[in-house]
C-alpha cells in the first residue's frame, strides 16, 4: 500500500485525507490543531455566481464547476457520517441604492452569457422572498443553484470521516515537507509558504460574528443574504441557532486579533440590511487568516515530483473544496482533472513544470 502524508488538517486536508484512505491510500495527516483555523472561522457560501465579476472568467468557472461537485461530495459525507451539512438552498444578494442595482445587472448579464442561472428582482420581489430585510432594499439578484453549508459540521463530519477510513491523525507541526512518504499532500492554508517559499501565498485576515436568535427576535433568512453597505460587503448565513455574519478582509499577516471597529462595521451593515438582528445575542466574535493568491485562484497541483499543493482558496475554500479534492486524487492517480488546470500552482514560475509519476490504481 502506498503512503501519503497529507499536511494541514483544515477542511481541505481532511477531506483529502478521507478520499485518500478511501481510494486505498496509508494516510497520515499532520496537524498540530486539527479543524481549527480558517476553516473554522466561515461563513460556508457556495456562491460562485454571485460573487461574479467580468474579467474573473478563470474563478468563475473554477468556483463553478465545483460548485456542480458538491452534492455528490455531500450525499458521500452524509452516507459516511449521517450528516447533512446544508443550511441554505440560495443566495440572495441585495441592493440598498442605485449603483448597488446597476451592479446586480452586470452580474446578472455576465453571469448568464456564460450559461449560469440568476434572477433579478424587483423591490417587491426581495419582499416576497424574505420579508425581514429592509425596506430600504430596492433590488435583488437571486441564484437559486448557490447553496450554502455548516462549515463546523462540516469539519465535524470529516474527522468522522477520517476515522472511519484509517486515516491517521499526528498532532505535529511540520518543519519541512522532506518526509518519509510516497507523495505529499501540501494543504496547510495561508501557513503554507511557510513550507513551500516559492509558493504565492500569504494570510488575508477576515472576521466574523456568530449570532444567536433569541425568543421573540425576527427569525433569520431562510437564504444567504449578500449585500454592500458604504462599499463594504457583507453577508448573513443561516445556521440551526441563528446567523453567520461576515466578513471584513485586511492585508494584516498572521494577526487574528478580532478588532472593535471590526465588530463595529460587520454590526452596522448587518443590522442596515436586517434590521431586526438588533435582538439577537452576540455569540462569537472570530477572526481567521484566508490564504490568498495573486489572482484570487487556488494553487492545486504538482509542486515537485513527490509534492502536491492544495492551498490558495482565499475566501472560497468551502466552495472549491469538492474540485479541490478531485484534482488532487486525480493526480495521484496520474489521471489529471481538466477542470482544475486553472490552478496549476506553476502557472507563477517559468521553471519547467515537474514530471507527475503514476500512482498507479487509485479509484
Amino acid at each position: 500500500m502506498r503512503t501519503l502524508a497529507v499536511v494541514g488538517g483544515g477542511a481541505v486536508g481532511l477531506a483529502l485525507a478521507w478520499r485518500a484512505a478511501d481510494a486505498g491510500w496509508s494516510v497520515t495527516l499532520f496537524d498540530p490543531a486539527v479543524a481549527s483555523g480558517a476553516s473554522w472561522v466561515a461563513g460556508g457560501m457556495l456562491a460562485p455566481l454571485s460573487e461574479g465579476w467580468p474579467g474573473e472568467d478563470g474563478v468563475l468557472a473554477f468556483g463553478a464547476a465545483s460548485l456542480r461537485r458538491w452534492p455528490e461530495f455531500a450525499a458521500r459525507l452524509d452516507a459516511v457520517t449521517g450528516t447533512s451539512v446544508f443550511v441554505a438552498e440560495q443566495t440572495l444578494t441585495a441592493a440598498l441604492d442605485g449603483a448597488d442595482a446597476a451592479d446586480l445587472r452586470t452580474v446578472a448579464d455576465w453571469v448568464g452569457e456564460r450559461g449560469h442561472e440568476m434572477t433579478l428582482l424587483d423591490r417587491a420581489g426581495v419582499r416576497a422572498l424574505e420579508p425581514a430585510l429592509a425596506r430600504t432594499v430596492r433590488a435583488g439578484l437571486l441564484a437559486p443553484t448557490e447553496p450554502a453549508v455548516d462549515n463546523r459540521l462540516l469539519l465535524a463530519a470529516l474527522r468522522t470521516a477520517c476515522a472511519h477510513a484509517g486515516v491517521r491523525v499526528r498532532a505535529e507541526r511540520v518543519e519541512d515537507l522532506d518526509l518519509p512518504f510516497d507523495r505529499i499532500v501540501l494543504a496547510a492554508g495561508a501557513a503554507s509558504a511557510r513550507l513551500a517559499p516559492e509558493l504565492p501565498v500569504r494570510p488575508v485576515k477576515g472576521e466574523i460574528l456568530r449570532l444567536r436568535r433569541r425568543p421573540g427576535a425576527v427569525p433569520a433568512p431562510t437564504r444567504v443574504i449578500r449585500a454592500r453597505v458604504h462599499g463594504r460587503p457583507v453577508y448573513l448565513v443561516p445556521r440551526a441557532d441563528g446567523l453567520v455574519v461576515g466578513a471584513t478582509q485586511y492585508e494584516a499577516g498572521f494577526d487574528t486579533a478580532v478588532t472593535v471597529g471590526g465588530v463595529r462595521d460587520l454590526i452596522a451593515d448587518a443590522e442596515t440590511v436586517l434590521p431586526g438582528i438588533s435582538e439577537y445575542e452576540l455569540a462569537e466574535a472570530s477572526a481567521g487568516s484566508r490564504p490568498g493568491t495573486p489572482d484570487n485562484l487556488p494553487l492545486v497541483g504538482a509542486l515537485t515530483e513527490r509534492v502536491l499543493v492544495a492551498t490558495g482558496h482565499g475566501r472560497n475554500g468551502m466552495l472549491t473544496l469538492p474540485l479541490t479534492v478531485d484534482a488532487i486524487l486525480g493526480l495521484l492517480a496520474d489521471r489529471p482533472v481538466p477542470e482544475a488546470e486553472s490552478a496549476d500552482p506553476q502557472r507563477f514560475s517559468t521553471a519547467a513544470r515537474p514530471t507527475v509519476p503514476s500512482a498507479g490504481g487509485i479509484r
